[in-house]
């Protein structure tokens, strides 16, 4: 009975993360096909890839650039669309683009001599701004979940890592878990 356990829990950690990869993959088709009601299965997410390409190119060509930077100016200045537009813009230049934050792995030490330590991202090194010229930004993920903290630390409770900030931010999110 014991090996029938063992077998079943196996089966567990093998299909339940594929079969909700799948289901999330197969619903996300299914939202941007119903989008466009297409007949054929795929379609729409081509679509979509193609359109996301096409508007990258128009944004990233010299000539056309204008037209980005005059929607860009439009959407900082509504009062309630500034607000998500800016967080979304940042959230998002934060992870592609060419200002990646999250490229500055560090472990911070929260209580000198506590020995708890904590894995985070350094989001600005100056914080003159707010008169703090010792402390930096420092940005916490939080495992599985989309979410994070924002702490201000002392620069001597900062150490850089030299490990790959992918490779931390999984970790992280995995809530420890995967150490490739």
């Amino acid at each position: 009975m014991k090996k029938l356990t063992r077998y079943f829990f196996e089966g567990l950690l093998f299909l339940v993360p594929l079969v909700v990869t799948l289901y999330v993959l197969w619903v996300v088709f299914k939202k941007i096909d119903g989008l466009f009601q297409f007949s054929l299965p795929g379609l729409g997410l081509l679509v979509t890839l193609a359109t996301i390409t096409t508007v990258g190119f128009i944004a990233s060509n010299f000539f056309t650039r204008w037209i980005i930077l005059i929607v860009d100016n439009l959407f900082r200045r509504v009062p309630l669309v500034k607000m998500i537009y800016s967080a979304l813009k940042d959230l998002v230049a934060a992870f592609v683009g060419d200002k990646k934050s999250f490229q500055q792995p560090v472990m911070i030490e929260l209580m000198p001599g506590s020995n708890v330590l904590v894995l985070g991202f350094i989001t600005q090194e100056s914080l003159q701004q707010f008169g703090m010229t010792d402390s930096v930004a420092v940005y916490l993920p939080q495992s599985y979940n989309f979410a994070g903290n924002l702490i201000i630390v002392p620069k001597n409770q900062v150490t850089p890592l030299t490990v790959d900030s992918g490779q931390v931010m999984a970790f992280i999110v995995s809530g420890g878990i995967t150490a490739k």
